[in-house]
């Protein structure tokens, strides 16, 4: 289905630990629109799909989120690595460092870990859609947020800007498989009956 290259889909080099900002970015590794969330949705739903650029759009982007999730990963990783227990207890991580050490862990920025709830699969191609143009809304959102918080690291904000630029094109994509459903929906079905090779209309 596709290869993996052993490099992050846009480099990361974070030259200062900040802990309290780890605690934010990591929910876009596990919260309720990040990543993981995100690639489960869309390689979930492509099944379902009646339209085959439709599925290899669901294929494609569910396949990138999950290079983002390597990005966020590292991201939390280079933020947290080599801060003392007392850095960790000062950001408010004292909970997470008791069950994780750390490890990166699915969480929120609050601190709920990850849950199937925060995915949709309903079946019906249109709702799945609607339902994955509002994801990437809220996913580009939450990025601008996180870039708020850390405007005085360049070496955080770079890769966030790249991450919340994705979002943006895989609204556009989605918003493409969407009109290309409808438009298969609509079309109308033309069949012929052996018996009298009359052409039937729906």
């Amino acid at each position: 289905m596709w290869t993996y290259n052993k490099v992050l889909q846009y480099p990361i080099n974070i030259k200062c630990p900040n802990p309290a900002l780890a605690k934010f970015i990591i929910s876009q590794y596990g919260g309720p629109d990040g990543e993981l969330a995100a690639s489960l949705r869309y390689l979930s739903q492509r099944f379902g799909m009646p339209d085959q650029n439709a599925k290899a759009v669901l294929n494609d982007i569910g396949t990138e989120e999950l290079a983002h999730l390597e990005m966020v990963g590292t991201i939390v990783h280079q933020l947290t690595k080599g801060v003392t227990i007392d850095e960790i207890k000062k950001a408010g991580l004292g909970a997470y460092y008791t069950d994780h050490g750390v490890d990166v862990f699915p969480v929120s920025a609050s601190g709920v870990p990850w849950t199937a709830a925060y995915i949709a699969a309903k079946g019906d191609p249109i709702a799945n859609l609607q339902e994955d143009l509002a994801a990437e809304q809220k996913a580009r959102a939450t990025y601008e947020k996180l870039i708020d918080l850390c405007k005085d690291d360049p070496d955080v904000i770079d890769p966030l800007r790249f991450l919340r630029q994705r979002e943006i094109v895989h609204f556009q994509r989605f918003g493409e498989a969407l009109r290309g459903i409808q438009d298969k929906l609509a079309e109308k079905k033309f069949y012929t009956t052996n018996a009298n090779k009359e052409i039937c209309e729906d």
